[in-house]
């Protein structure tokens, strides 16, 4: 069963942390150039740029996973994906719902936009999408699973917007799928220090906010085919592992 390299957190031009360079024309230029096959787009508290991304990627061969980077209540980052654009639409009207009405300064924290295929401006969102949204971690992991998704807190190593240095624990009762370390570390270091979350599945990606960021640190897949049936199936039975290392392109 062939390997997938897979990048599974990326943010774009949307969120207010990412470059503007970070086009999705770009992404997968990008993505590409360093051999990967796989990756999920997780703005904050956003999924608007994710169809042109999805749409960028098949053109050149590139599975792209719709998904999202969300704030929790709680101030904790949490990476949702998502099975179509069908759930993404429902997950987005999910958000404005739940997305404080705070205005956003572009000029202090950075611009945030949504691009076509060809680079042109065709959304700006007005409201901060650093803020955290009005549910907390629970209800968050709950709409996921009900959309069909998968749910992964993030970089839960940081000593901030992780869980751990947020909550201080994780929930026993919270359904994750798969917990993701930042590039600040690696599973065997993580456990060395978090002995009690031995033979969980730990992702790792660039959380790439700069195209020279993207596939920096990745995870690889065992999979039949590209597909979020086998991709999910691969996830829920720990058939991955994280890779401290750039990916190696290898031809298919």
């Amino acid at each position: 069963m062939p390997w997938y390299n897979a990048d599974l957190h990326i943010h774009t031009c949307l969120s207010p942390c990412g470059s503007l360079e970070m086009s999705p024309r770009r992404i997968i230029g990008r993505a590409g150039e360093r051999g990967l096959q796989l990756i999920a787009i997780t703005d904050h508290n956003s999924t608007r740029n994710v169809q042109v991304c999805m749409e960028c990627g098949a053109a050149h061969g590139i599975m792209v996973i719709p998904g999202c980077e969300v704030n929790t209540q709680e101030e904790v980052h949490c990476l949702c994906y998502f099975p179509d654009l069908e759930a993404v639409v429902q997950f987005q009207e999910y958000l404005d719902r739940r997305m404080l009405d705070i205005p956003h300064d572009p000029v202090r924290f950075g611009y945030q936009v949504a691009v076509d295929a060809d680079e042109r401006i065709i959304y700006e969102e007005s409201r901060s999408l650093f803020t955290g949204i009005s549910d907390g971690i629970e209800a968050l992991e709950m709409m996921v699973h009900r959309l069909g998704g998968l749910f992964v807190p993030a970089h839960i190593d940081r000593q901030s917007n992780g869980i751990l240095s947020q909550l201080g624990f994780i929930p026993r009762e919270l359904g994750y799928d798969a917990l993701e370390l930042s590039r600040r570390t690696s599973p065997d270091a993580f456990i060395r220090s978090h002995p009690e979350l031995k033979g969980k599945g730990f992702l790792q990606s660039s959380d790439a906010h700069r195209p020279e960021d993207i596939g920096s640190v990745h995870s690889r897949f065992q999979m039949e085919e590209a597909g979020w049936n086998h991709f999910r199936r691969a996830l829920l039975e720990q058939r991955f592992e994280a890779m401290s290392l750039p990916p190696v392109k290898e031809e298919r």
